[in-house]
């Protein structure tokens, strides 16, 4: 193969060269890291955040992934609940846009472990000694098993502070 050949070869190869490394490196961008007006919290955490003041309501994209609750002075709760990526608009009494920001809920950041059962998901904490957790995707039997364990504790506790009270 001859020099300009080659040259040829080249030219018409590089448009598409850059293409399959832009399309490489696509799905790297989508896990970049979060912008400075992101707020970026994990799965049943909870952040605090300063907004103006004169916040009066606000509107988040999807329930499902955060709640944010403004409380007095502009400051709002931000709490994880589902994996993923809302937004939540902050507006004074007129209605105008004070705040536009985006929620970013990520995976819980204590030690997991996930054991598999077939195709059931237990999740526990391990910290120090492994507990289990109730996380997202967990099997319906853990699930279910667990929040009935929680529920019948609180209940006891609940039970135990009312005797104690009387």
């Amino acid at each position: 193969m001859s020099l300009k050949s080659l040259r040829i070869l080249l030219r018409s190869c590089f448009p598409i060269a850059s293409l399959a490394a832009s399309m490489l490196l696509l799905p790297a961008a989508a896990f970049a890291e979060p912008s400075a007006d992101t707020i970026a919290v994990s799965v049943d955490q909870a952040r605090l955040v300063k907004l103006p003041a004169r916040v009066a309501t606000i509107v988040v994209g999807n329930p499902l992934i955060a709640d944010v609750s403004l409380q007095a002075g502009g400051v709002i709760v931000v709490t994880g609940k589902g994996y993923g990526a809302t937004n939540f608009i902050a507006m004074d009494r007129s209605g105008e846009v004070l705040v536009d920001r985006l929620i970013q809920v990520e995976g819980p950041t204590d030690q997991l472990i996930t054991v598999y059962r077939g195709v059931d998901r237990e999740s526990y904490s391990c910290m120090p000694i492994c507990q289990r957790r109730v996380t997202l995707g967990d099997g319906d039997t853990f699930f279910k098993s667990t929040m009935d364990q929680a529920g019948n504790l609180s209940s006891q506790a609940g039970g135990s502070a009312a005797a104690a009270s009387k």
